[in-house]
């Protein structure tokens, strides 16, 4: 019998701009985003708290930012009402200190998963690479079946930073439209739909 396998789909940078909540919310709702992280001291973070009171199936974490992690914290609690569903960062700042133990603490403290650590996490979907080369075929329809193709049992998370147009505060910018079409094209959905992977949310994930 085959193992299960189950697969979270992570919007990252809500409350970044306009054109980001609005992409992300379009692949929640069009496509396979099951989560999303917010980024709580961003210009656009308070109309998506107001938004997301319409999206009550999307799973919102706290998107760190290399700043005080507990003020952080403490904002997401008065936009959104309630603690936080996972945490992750910007840039993945947690991954080293003085973040690192700072984030884990919190998410001990709250009980919620921290990126790449309970749940795996897979960043093969990003328009860059390393050295922050173009890298269009990496985020395509193709691509992103493929990764879900060779998912390995259990929990994995994809991240994704969709938005609906253009982002000039971010040096990522029109990757995250190509990523939007790609999170609602109808091979990525239909493949899951028969597939053994189960579309989950961190909503979902145990906090044993």
């Amino acid at each position: 019998m085959t193992e299960p396998r189950f697969l979270i789909v992570n919007a990252d940078d809500l409350g970044l701009s306009a054109a980001v909540n609005e992409g992300i919310f379009a692949a929640h709702e069009h496509g396979v985003v099951t989560s999303t992280s917010l980024m709580v001291d961003r210009p656009a973070a308070l109309v998506a708290a107001e938004e997301l009171t319409e999206h009550p199936d999307l799973a919102v974490g706290l998107h760190l930012e290399p700043n005080d992690c507990r003020a952080q914290l403490e904002r997401f609690r008065e936009l959104i009402g309630r603690d936080p569903t996972h945490l992750d960062s910007h840039k993945h700042v947690h991954e080293a200190e003085p973040m690192s133990a700072a984030a884990e603490e919190i998410a001990a403290e709250v009980g919620v998963p921290l990126r790449n650590r309970k749940v795996r996490y897979e960043g093969g979907f990003y328009g860059r690479t390393p050295a922050r080369e173009p890298a269009p075929e990496a985020i395509s329809p193709d691509h992103l079946i493929e990764l879900i193709r060779a998912l390995p049992p259990g929990w994995t998370e994809i991240g994704c930073h969709p938005a609906a147009g253009p982002v000039s505060i971010s040096s990522y910018d029109s990757e995250r439209q190509v990523e939007l079409q790609t999170l609602i094209d109808p091979q990525v959905k239909n493949l899951l739909n028969v597939s053994d992977v189960q579309l989950c949310s961190f909503a979902q994930v145990s906090n044993n």
